[in-house]
């Protein structure tokens, strides 16, 4: 059963999304909360997990990030990861207000970009009882790094450096697109996977998504590092879903943030790349994700 929902955060926006729940609609259930990765909306198959994770008994909060989808927040389009960060807090909060979900039991999801917040909320959040991390990013910097070619780099610092100053003086933040088939554009996540799961899942199934973010959600990037904090997550569980071949948020990055990572965790490597948990691999990521749930909630 799904049903619209909407929450406030501690800054006075208002997130949409939905609230899943399982068919035993008279217990307390342990609840899961999810947002998706860097520019996505809900409709881009968070409600396969939603409906997966129910079937299973559990609660299921899915919602728009912030400045995106059915969400509120200006600019719009603009990713700020340590905002969405807060944002999971308050929906935790919002959560645990909720008669059919258990306060004390309530878990994170993330994949991607989302999947580098969990691990934040993970080590910061106590109330936290376990944590899912799907393709996580690990870090912003060295994603850049991977993207853009060395050679380029101190243009686009330039580029962050005129735009804060026109931001400055009044100005419209700029924008640049998410996804490009030319292999030489400056968009935001390059390669023909990042473009084919976008565009076809814009096509598809969320005419909602934008395909553009602001220059200033690139800056951000480069300054978040959700990795460094791993080692805090502990005592809370945590399971790392990593893609063998993850040219995103790539995969030697994320198996070294797990080694990293203390006692209770379990890593489970995914066939595919980045967004093959989402597609063909859907089976797999929500199993094992699954499992990890019914084990710590």
């Amino acid at each position: 059963m799904r049903r619209d929902i909407s929450f406030s955060t501690q800054d006075g926006l208002t997130l949409a999304g939905w609230l899943y729940l399982p068919d035993n609609t008279d217990a307390r259930h342990p609840a899961i909360v999810m947002a998706h990765g860097f520019s996505a909306v809900k409709e881009q198959y968070l409600d396969k997990y939603g409906e997966a994770f129910a079937q299973a008994g559990f609660a299921v909060l899915i919602y728009d990030n912030r400045n995106f989808g059915a969400s509120e927040g200006l600019p719009r389009q603009e990713v700020d990861p340590l905002l969405q960060i807060r944002d999971y807090r308050d929906a935790i909060s919002f959560a645990m207000t909720l008669p059919a979900i258990d306060p004390q039991r309530i878990g994170v999801w993330g994949s991607s970009y989302s999947g580098g917040h969990v691990l934040q909320v993970g080590a910061f959040d106590r109330r936290v009882k376990c944590v899912v991390a799907q393709v996580p990013d690990i870090s912003g910097s060295m994603d850049l790094r991977l993207a853009v070619r060395p050679d380029l780099l101190p243009d686009m610092f330039e580029a962050f450096n005129a735009d804060r100053a026109a931001r400055y003086a009044g100005a419209a933040p700029e924008l640049v697109e998410v996804v490009n088939q030319d292999p030489k554009s400056d968009c935001a996540l390059p390669g023909q996977d990042s473009y084919d799961f976008f565009m076809g899942s814009h096509l598809e199934r969320a005419p909602a998504w934008r395909n553009e973010v602001t220059l200033k959600s690139i800056e951000l990037l480069n300054e978040y590092e959700p990795g460094d904090e791993i080692a805090r997550i502990s005592p809370t569980p945590l399971l790392m879903l990593v893609a063998r071949h993850d040219t995103l948020t790539v995969t030697d990055l994320a198996l070294k943030a797990y080694e990293k990572a203390l006692q209770p965790k379990r890593l489970e490597l995914l066939d595919g790349g980045h967004f093959t948990p989402y597609l063909d691999g859907f089976t797999a990521s929500s199993a094992h994700a699954i499992d990890w749930f019914r084990q710590h909630l």
